[in-house]
């Protein structure tokens, strides 16, 4: 699978540890950015790979700033992305379980890099269960109420 993946300068090491934690997985990644840990802004990072994945280019994405509320908060305005804000084995599970997440949000600051590569370990093995498809549909019922402007 390819993976958009993107941080901004408080993700960014964790990114480089996730980059190879996907390659040995045997996933794809395309990296937007950032590039080392000098002073960015977030929304330049995370905008390309919400638009990754929901144009199709990347069926999957991950995001990483310090806390990871930041990106979070920027993918969630792309419709039809399902970002995740995680913390746990647990969280990622039940992101890509019950929500259909299709992009998995980190703190960079806040996660060590073994957890955080197991967490994207489990929720890129985890499949949706569609019992959860009348709420995943619901909350594209709530993107399609605003695109529309019917507030």
């Amino acid at each position: 699978m390819k993976v958009a993946i993107g941080a901004d300068h408080g993700g960014f090491a964790l990114k480089e540890e996730l980059k190879k934690a996907l390659v040995n997985l045997g996933h794809d990644f395309v990296d937007y950015g950032t590039g080392s840990e000098l002073s960015v802004d977030y929304p330049d990072f995370a905008l390309p790979v919400a638009l990754a994945v929901a144009s199709g280019e990347c069926p999957k994405g991950i995001l990483v700033c310090g806390t990871g509320i930041g990106v979070s908060i920027v993918a969630n305005k792309v419709p039809g992305v399902r970002a995740a804000l995680v913390h746990s084995i647990q969280t990622a599970t039940l992101a890509a379980e019950h929500n259909d997440a299709n992009v998995l949000v980190l703190g960079g600051r806040l996660l060590a890099g073994a957890l955080a590569a197991e967490m994207v370990k489990v929720w890129l093995a985890t499949p949706f269960d569609q019992r959860h498809q009348r709420r995943v549909d619901k909350i594209s019922a709530v993107e399609a109420r605003f695109l529309t402007k019917k507030v």
